[in-house]
């Protein structure tokens, strides 16, 4: 596999690693991990959300994030469990789609949301992680909404998206305050 990605670099070509940073070759010929600095966003929600999702994937690249949508991200043959639970843990947020399709729907959603959960208890208690957002007018389960506060993308899709990027801008730069 190294010598794939030397070959690679050595062509122009660029090497990401799930936009998360990219591989390069410094002077000596040594392979060297340059970090993406753009906070890498997690987007979970239910196939009937998808159009709506994309939208906001749309909305958080444009203002410097980094999110990761399944549709987007997952490649033909990749094993698709294993590469969300990747996705999942190399996240800085984990924004969960809420609508009333999703909230109790049996399904994907709901494990990614309980993975994240889990994550969640690893980190210390004012380390935000998990961001949830109703795409409608649905209810957050009491479990989520007793703990944590949502955004509403709706009914202006466009002041909501900017004020979950402003929300995530300001988490972002708290952490990287208290981690640097």
């Amino acid at each position: 596999m190294r010598k794939l990605i030397e070959e690679c670099l050595r062509e122009g070509r660029t090497v990401e690693i799930d936009g998360r940073g990219t591989l390069e070759l410094d002077g000596n010929s040594q392979l060297v991990f340059r970090r993406n600095d753009r906070p890498g966003i997690f987007l979970a929600y239910a196939e009937e959300d998808r159009a709506a999702v994309k939208k906001l994937y749309d909305g958080l690249r444009e203002a410097g994030f980094e999110p990761w949508m399944d549709h987007e991200k997952l490649l033909p043959g990749q094993n698709w469990l294993l590469a969300i639970e990747r996705a999942i843990e190399m996240a800085d947020y984990f924004v969960g789609c809420f609508s009333v399709q999703s909230a109790y729907k049996r399904g994907y959603f709901q494990t990614e949301l309980n993975y994240a959960l889990e994550l969640a208890k690893r980190l210390p208690a004012e380390d935000a992680f998990l961001i949830p957002v109703r795409l409608d007018n649905c209810q957050i389960p009491a479990t989520i909404s007793r703990k944590i506060h949502y955004v509403d993308v709706y009914p202006d899709f466009d002041a909501g998206v900017k004020k979950l990027v402003r929300a995530l801008r300001k988490l972002h730069k708290e952490r990287s305050r208290t981690e640097g």
